[in-house]
């Protein structure tokens, strides 16, 4: 799987991404090309954070809420290795892709503010209420 945000996909395809129908578009020309499954980000978006995953069986969106949070920095490589940590524990590519992209929503929504600018995630939520 290659997990291309808008941006990146518009300088792979020499498209210009606007809407769902480019998206489409795009991933299915990525698709073919490289003959893997192909998850085109839409967090870069301004209304919305829907992900597109295009692979054998065609398209399917996974739609999200835009999380107000200037905090961002690092979400592609939290997306791409909660990806392969639920692909390793079984998961098919769909299923891993909607429980990773679940896993760094509510990592954003935690709110972690450290430093300054454009810092981290939390991506230690959730941990506190765990008892061992």
């Amino acid at each position: 799987i290659i997990t291309p945000n808008i941006s990146e996909a518009e300088v792979l395809t020499g498209l210009s991404i606007h809407g769902e129908e480019e998206m489409e578009q795009a991933a299915k020309m990525l698709y073919e090309r490289w003959h893997c499954a192909v998850l085109c980000k839409g967090g870069h978006r301004v209304s919305d954070a829907d992900d597109l995953l295009y692979q054998a069986g065609g398209a399917r969106w996974i739609r999200g809420e835009r999380i107000d949070n200037p905090n961002t920095h690092g979400t592609g490589c939290t997306l791409s290795s909660a990806i392969a940590s639920n692909l390793a524990l079984g998961y098919e590519l769909y299923e891993s892709v909607k429980r990773a992209k679940m896993y760094l929503s509510q990592a954003l929504a935690a709110q972690l503010d450290l430093g300054r600018g454009a810092g981290p995630m939390n991506h230690m939520y959730g941990l506190e209420d765990m008892k061992h």
